[in-house]
């Protein structure tokens, strides 16, 4: 059984390199994180979580477009997070840990939060059930969740989702077929309302977990 160690060298190796051109890359096929972004709608002086911050690109954008927010980040790549600690600076809380458990008032010094951010990060956790659950648990009463991953693709011509599929295994990236259903039974186990949506071509899908 792969450990947190385990997975934190493995995105470390993946990553060590790659983190220096991600964000110029990854804006041709993560597609949906603005959208995201734009859909948050914090209140005045409210908490974000992003589970998953890699190089801080989300959590950059989202204190420009919601000034005054308190920022949070968390990753397992101790490589990903050097980037986003120069990327943010003292805007931003980060931590390293485990999005399948983690202490919050620990790491950051609160238990919820106003909002907590899934940004193509379940595709990546092996186990990611357990990781939308932990998230799930973190809003504040009023608060939500917000993911988005990759979708079915059941909309978009043969062979783009094929060669899709190859290029992110080489990242250890796994679309999850079942994430609406999961959603929506994590949503119920903690009292919380699950809507989702879909990219054009099923190419993304955003799933909100709201009180």
């Amino acid at each position: 059984m792969e450990t947190t160690d385990d997975h934190g060298a493995l995105m470390d190796k993946i990553y060590r390199g790659q983190r220096h051109i991600y964000d110029a890359t990854r804006k041709y096929y993560l597609f949906g994180r603005d959208r995201l972004i734009g859909e948050l709608d914090l209140p005045a002086g409210g908490s974000v979580l992003e589970i998953g911050c890699g190089t801080g690109r989300n959590l950059a954008l989202i204190g420009q477009r919601w000034p005054g927010t308190e920022l949070f980040g968390l990753d397992i790549s101790a490589a990903m997070l050097e980037n986003a600690a120069r990327k943010l600076g003292p805007n931003a809380t980060l931590s390293r840990g485990d999005a399948c458990g983690f202490d919050p008032q620990a790491l950051f010094g609160r238990e919820r939060f106003d909002r907590v951010v899934l940004s193509f990060t379940l595709s990546m956790i092996p186990d990611w059930r357990a990781a939308l659950a932990q998230a799930a648990a973190l809003t504040t009463p009023g608060g939500s969740l917000h993911l988005v991953d990759f979708g079915d693709m059941a909309g978009l011509y043969w062979p783009a989702p094929q060669l899709l599929g190859r290029w992110l295994a080489h990242f250890h990236v796994s679309p999850r077929a079942g994430l609406i259903d999961s959603a929506t039974t994590i949503a119920a186990a903690n009292g919380l309302r699950a809507s989702s949506r879909r990219g054009p071509g099923g190419y993304y899908t955003l799933v909100t977990l709201r009180h």
